[in-house]
């Protein structure tokens, strides 16, 4: 079965998100999240992208030692399949335990040029 260029775009556009982050060690904590948030917008709507990055949060967290972030992720993992399930996500919830898992949100300016670098890295390396 083959994918949909947009389903496929917005995987890809994921993966890219996700390998910034490992990439970014040398970065602060807040600027390591950053990524992390991105890619949550990105993939919250696949559940097997949106089961990853809560799982990919739990982890940091877990690293951070940030223990209340790390609770707040498991919690998230355990609702994911309810949210997708019933198509009912808050969309553009950057998915941290410090907002509702419940709450729509506004993509800030920041988070937008993420992905949007992110799409444009993804198309051009399609180019090549």
């Amino acid at each position: 079965m083959r994918r949909s260029p947009i389903l496929q775009e917005d995987r890809e556009i994921y993966a890219h998100l996700i390998q910034q982050f490992r990439g970014s060690t040398d970065q602060n904590s807040e600027q390591r999240w950053q990524w992390l948030t991105a890619a949550h917008i990105a993939g919250q709507e696949r559940m097997g992208l949106h089961l990853h990055i809560h799982l990919m949060m739990l982890r940091f967290a877990a690293a951070e030692r940030d223990w209340p972030e790390a609770a707040g992720q498991a919690l998230r993992l355990l609702l994911v399949p309810m949210g997708n399930g019933t198509g009912r996500l808050p969309l553009g919830n950057i998915g941290r335990a410090t907002v509702s898992a419940f709450k729509p949100m506004s993509v800030s300016p920041e988070l937008r040029r993420l992905i949007d670098d992110a799409r444009d890295a993804v198309r051009v390396a399609r180019l090549r």
